[in-house]
């Protein structure tokens, strides 16, 4: 078991608000789905929230919803977890966000951070002005997970269960538990204020040089990478039109494509012969199974790179990553 947070001395976590449901107002107390999103402030969403032994410090990074989430957000909550990681009093940082993205912004922040305390994202299902909202009981947890001595890497935490970054989905619309980990399994759980772990935390990813990353830190627009379904009676034609707008060469040209595949990889045969048609002309092709659980296990001859355990989503931002970094050395 991973020591509580109360045990310790006094410790600083500080708090990144960017918006999301948990910051959401709604006309009436009942309505949970007919909110707006991101109206209340990081700071007040902290009011009443208090862990012993912690010392919280709020600052707003952005205010939306989180299906708007993009490059220059990741870019700013990079910047910003790092500078405040570097405190030495500083003991993790816990990002509210909205659920919608949440996936994409854990994977975008575990594959650039470079870091050995925890970075936290949490979320609600509910909006802040709900007759029972999840989000406060959420952001306490966070905070206990992001004191806690042991802990370290980017993580997610909802509902009391702690996922990793590699592999948190959220996988239903409406539960308060709306998100999984699929085969791996959650990293643990917080009960009463203390962590339960059950698995390892994520080990510091090393994938890319610094150079790599300062190159991805300082983009100002990234790749466009697509991702498209491959389904019953699926055809190649919206590959096709995007090679054909490379070809002219037009601002926001596509530099990649994720394939979301039936079972192991599969794809329908004309969707198939479009990729191998985009990945001549120059554009970069991943393979993600759109299984919620299980990985794409390659096969020789495989003509078409795979993600192997990403989801299409995760598998679109570190080709987008990839494509980035390609000029920077490793």
């Amino acid at each position: 078991m991973v020591a509580s947070a109360a045990a310790k001395e006094s410790r600083r976590v500080v708090v990144l608000g960017t918006g999301g449901t948990i910051a959401g107002r709604a006309a009436q107390p009942g309505d949970n789905i007919g909110y707006t999103a991101a109206e209340v402030g990081v700071a007040e969403l902290l009011g009443g929230i208090e862990v012993a032994g912690v010392t919280l410090h709020a600052e707003q990074v952005a205010q939306v919803d989180s299906k708007d989430m993009d490059l220059a957000i990741w870019q700013r909550l990079a910047a910003r977890c790092t500078h405040w990681l570097a405190q030495p009093d500083v003991t993790g940082v816990v990002i509210t966000h909205g659920t919608d993205t949440l996936e994409e912004t854990a994977f975008f922040l575990h594959s650039v951070l470079r870091l050995h305390k925890p970075v936290v994202l949490t979320c609600a299902m509910r909006p802040a002005t709900s007759l029972s909202p999840d989000g406060p009981q959420n952001v306490r947890d966070a905070v206990v997970v992001a004191a806690t001595e042991g802990a370290a890497g980017v993580v997610a935490v909802c509902a009391g269960v702690i996922h990793g970054a590699l592999d948190v989905q959220k996988v239903h619309t409406y539960r308060l538990d709306a998100f999984a980990s699929g085969d791996a399994g959650p990293i643990g759980y917080v009960e009463e204020g203390m962590v339960r772990s059950v698995r390892n935390w994520p080990a510091m990813n090393t994938q890319w040089s610094a150079a790599a990353i300062d190159s991805v830190s300082t983009a100002i627009d990234a790749p466009r990478v697509e991702v498209i379904l491959s389904h019953a009676g699926a055809s190649g034609a919206i590959i096709d039109a995007l090679v054909a707008q490379r070809a002219l060469e037009g601002a926001g040209a596509v530099g990649g494509v994720v394939l979301a595949t039936t079972g192991n990889g599969t794809l329908h045969h004309a969707l198939e012969a479009a990729a191998m048609r985009a990945q001549a002309a120059g554009v970069a092709v991943l393979r993600a199974t759109r299984c919620a659980s299980g990985r794409i296990l390659p096969k020789p001859g495989d003509a078409l790179r795979d993600a192997g355990g990403l989801s299409p989503v995760k598998a679109r931002i570190a080709l987008m990553l990839e494509l980035l970094s390609r000029q920077a050395p490793r």
